[in-house]
């Protein structure tokens, strides 16, 4: 049977994609790129805001319509999503014949076959201590780039998050697997592997911590690049940060989550940290690494947040003056521990009002540090061409910074050094410079 399937969300989501892919095409199905062509539909969700949701129901609203054409299509709803909203979804939404959530894709296959042999509805949704899908190989696609989960769940119970509830319990995988997948990602020709979790830095087998996995990866031979998203700034450990500056492989950009500037609407969130602590720990973030890249989130109208406790969240980001920002209205989620405890009392209008000023000082900040790079010369891992011209290629800089430079002999996979020569609050624009391909810096 032909299988459509269609991601919505994060990093995680498209590497739990990868491995649906993987385990259905060892099952004997086949994945298709056309809608019309598909037996079965299936639809990666996300849980973690309302918008999220919104598209979900509206997409299911369309394939509904193809239902209508052809009875016999299965449809499922996969992820975050169908673990939140379990048999809601299932009332909602008849035309739902799946619902399944991450720790139980090894049973898609018996799912869907059991779908269509008998009719009925599928339910999969038991989270699970052990799962990590290490024995799975993920499907990708040819690329630059390739993500790695190196642990699975959450147990840090953040008021406003449901992913400890979607998600279970953190998990960690053995260091030995998540080596292997990086070896074998760099004899198939990919050149940065991203490692994932929802708290990086809570990583733990046996005596292997996260710096020493981090270390491990990027002592692949073939691999140029890693990243890694996301860590928590509450228990960020130092030996973290001299493993980012000591090798010259592992990316000097760090996604540092601050969430809210004030303390009290901090504890009301469970973050464990203090306004204090965190600007703290950026000062000794940008000493062990001078050249460091900073990026964040940022959630506007959290229950009870007053004018004053909005501006000390402005206050940290003039402070701190990140080079960008990911900055989000609350969303109330069912069952997480703010949805029980808290009122959602902050207006919709103040919401957007206190987004929108954030993201124009954030927007003036990551202009300016954008410009203070025009004349240097960058080394630039070139990804695929620019949305805007085939002429030209989008790569990014160490720092994760968007460098777009025209394609003359170019192909994505080349790293070219690159001068930059004009810069938007998004994107720096350059040239490469003759005779600058390749890797020029040796490893630390």
């Amino acid at each position: 049977m032909n299988v459509y399937l269609e991601t919505y969300g994060c990093q995680m989501n498209e590497y739990d994609s990868e491995i649906v892919r993987a385990i259905l095409k060892n099952g004997s199905f086949r994945m298709t790129q056309s809608l019309p062509d598909a037996d079965v539909i299936l639809l990666n969700t996300c849980a973690i805001r309302e918008s999220a949701h919104s598209r979900i129901h509206g997409r299911l609203g369309h394939v509904h319509q193809l239902k209508r054409r052809n009875p016999a299509l299965v449809v499922g709803l996969l992820g975050c999503m169908a673990q939140s909203l379990q048999e809601e979804i299932l009332e909602r939404h008849p035309v739902v014949d799946l619902v399944v959530g991450p720790d139980s894709y090894k049973r898609l296959p018996r799912l869907i076959h059991a779908v269509c042999d008998a009719g009925g509805k599928g339910l999969e949704i038991d989270l699970s201590e052990y799962e990590t899908y290490s024995d799975v190989y993920p499907e990708r696609r040819p690329g630059v780039n390739a993500w790695i989960a190196c642990m699975r769940g959450c147990d840090n119970f953040c008021t406003f998050c449901v992913v400890p509830y979607t998600r279970g319990r953190e998990r960690s995988r053995d260091p030995e697997s998540v080596v292997a997948e990086a070896r074998r990602l760099a004899a198939e020709g990919y050149k940065q592997v991203t490692l994932l979790g929802q708290n990086v830095n809570s990583y733990r087998f046996d005596d292997t911590d996260f710096a020493a996995l981090l270390l491990r990866v990027a002592d692949v031979d073939g691999i140029e690049r890693v990243r890694f998203t996301s860590p928590h700034p509450k228990d960020f450990p130092r030996p973290l940060l001299h493993a980012i500056a000591s090798h010259a492989r592992v990316c000097k950009h760090i996604h540092l989550p601050l969430q809210a500037g004030s303390d009290r609407i901090l504890e009301r969130m469970r973050r464990t940290y203090t306004k204090q602590e965190f600007l703290a720990l950026v000062d000794e973030i940008r000493e062990t690494i001078p050249e460091v890249c900073l990026s964040t989130d940022i959630i506007c109208g959290f229950p009870g947040e007053t004018e004053a406790e909005f501006e000390d969240t402005v206050d940290v980001v003039e402070r701190v003056r990140f080079d960008s920002a990911f900055v989000f209205k609350y969303s109330e989620r069912r069952n997480t521990i703010a949805q029980r405890k808290f009122d959602d009392d902050v207006p919709d209008a103040l919401k957007t009002a206190r987004v929108v000023r954030v993201n124009a000082i954030q927007k003036a900040i990551s202009l300016a540090r954008n410009r203070d790079r025009i004349g240097r010369r960058v080394e630039v891992l070139l990804e695929r061409p620019s949305r805007k011209s085939a002429d030209d290629l989008l790569g990014r800089d160490d720092g994760n910074r968007c460098v777009v430079v025209p394609r003359g002999d170019l192909k994505p996979g080349d790293f070219a050094q690159v001068r930059i020569e004009a810069a938007s609050a998004n994107t720096l624009l350059g040239h490469a410079l003759r005779g600058s391909l390749g890797r020029v810096r040796e490893r630390v």
